[in-house]
């Protein structure tokens, strides 16, 4: 581990300032960053912690309806929020399993969207080929041990997962990030907010440099919602696969559905030929499979991982129901 500067600023503002210079590194919860620079996949010369910025922690409800919760908020907090508990479960749920107790009270919810990607190549102890690490390197992965890998949007440069729970669950309620930087900011809805390796392979998400996570915005309560983890074990571990899903429902029937995947891509899946096909249908009809099953005409297994696609598949739908019994 090399040297680096430390600045602990106590306002956006100087936080934004100290974040536009080149190799600075952000610290939030940085219950990642200490293993990033263990093994050099990040060597910071300046390290900024924003711990300590006023304004970007806490839940707000404001008066449109939006809900807002500031980026420094602990994960553990915005999870047993009373308003999250009630309008976004799978939100909820999905901070949950993510992570120890532990890790939950330091951890914060705008810091772990940041994870970097999920693959044992990148993660390595010794370099090995990972463009994500060392642009233009290739990807061991490719044809390599890729079991737990992408079955959609990858490509030959990339075949990594984005990990993130919480992710997954923004995804599906059409969260935003809302940012700050020199320019002024941006509104980055949350599926969007991850980079497919189609669009760029050596970056992980689309936040440029300067730009600081200010707050998550949260759209139209969604009670009817779950979120389904499939892990190899219950205790603390990355998703094998998962399922986030928001629905509105007329009765039985349901009137709109929002379902994203995750570990299955670079970043959470959207089913939207999925999300089209189930309005009208009733939670327990037997068709809720073969829409489902629609969704993944786009679906590209690797050598190993072509169990992830049924496994996904079962995922939704239980989710799926889980939802419609919220």
């Amino acid at each position: 581990m090399k040297n680096f500067s430390y600045a602990r600023p106590t306002s956006i503002h100087q936080a934004i300032e100290l974040a536009a210079t080149s190799d600075v590194t952000i610290l939030a919860g940085g219950t990642e960053l200490l293993n990033w620079a263990r093994i050099g996949i990040a060597e910071p010369s300046k390290l900024v912690d924003i711990t300590g910025v006023e304004g970007l922690e806490g839940i707000e409800e404001l008066p449109n309806g939006v809900v807002r919760i500031g980026a420094l908020t602990k994960l553990n907090d915005v999870a047993l929020h009373p308003v999250i508990r009630k309008s976004y479960p799978v939100l909820s749920t999905s901070i949950l399993k993510a992570a120890s107790a532990q890790i939950r009270n330091l951890a914060t919810i705008g810091g772990n969207p940041l994870q970097r990607v999920r693959c044992p190549y990148f993660r390595a102890d010794e370099p090995t080929p990972c463009n994500k690490r060392t642009p233009r390197s290739g990807c061991a992965a490719l044809h390599g041990l890729n079991e737990k890998h992408a079955i959609f949007g990858w490509t030959e440069d990339c075949v990594a997962v984005q990990p993130s729970d919480p992710a997954a669950a923004l995804a599906a309620l059409d969260a935003v990030f809302v940012t700050q930087s020199r320019q002024g900011g941006r509104r980055i809805p949350a599926t969007t907010f991850h980079t497919l390796p189609s669009e760029n392979p050596t970056a992980h998400n689309v936040l440029q440099q300067g730009e600081v996570i200010a707050w998550i915005e949260l759209g139209e309560a969604a009670p009817k919602s779950a979120y389904l983890k499939i892990r190899e074990r219950e205790s603390y571990e990355f998703a094998t696969v998962s399922a986030a899903v928001a629905l509105e429902m007329e009765g039985p029937v349901i009137h709109r559905a929002r379902i994203a995947l995750g570990s299955v891509a670079m970043r959470p899946w959207r089913l939207v030929e999925t999300e089209g096909r189930l309005a009208g249908l009733r939670s327990d009809s037997p068709e809720i499979m073969l829409a489902v099953k629609a969704g993944f005409a786009d679906a590209k297994p690797l050598a190993m991982n072509r169990y992830k696609i049924q496994l996904a598949q079962n995922t939704a739908v239980r989710a799926i129901e889980m939802a419609a019994q919220a």
